[in-house]
């Protein structure tokens, strides 16, 4: 699914015009851009938390020439998928879950 096509899922749902709904989705991404790129987690229960990690400098190699090289620190967004969307993708673990 790509983002007209989700515009498209949201208008029929709420009936709304695309329009609208385009707008809808345009504020949550950004607000959750926005919040992610302060550091702020943002939670959606059930779906799944969006959150800033750091990943350290270190070491790397050049696969073309195998030459040592510096890679830099760097932020970047991570997404956890929360436990009812896991479920919903694969029924079978939650089953495997629920026996034990």
């Amino acid at each position: 699914m790509n983002r007209i096509e989700l515009v498209e899922k949201i208008a029929t749902e709420n009936e709304i015009t695309k329009a609208a709904a385009a707008r809808i989705l345009t504020t949550i991404t950004t607000a959750i851009v926005a919040s992610v790129k302060k550091g702020n987690p943002v939670q959606l229960i059930g779906f799944g938390t969006f959150k800033q990690v750091s990943r350290a400098a270190r070491k790397g190699r050049n696969p073309s020439t195998g030459a040592a090289i510096k890679i830099a620190a760097a932020k970047l967004p991570k997404f956890v998928a929360g436990a009812a969307f896991k479920d919903a993708v694969d029924p079978k673990s939650a089953k495997r879950k629920a026996a034990k």
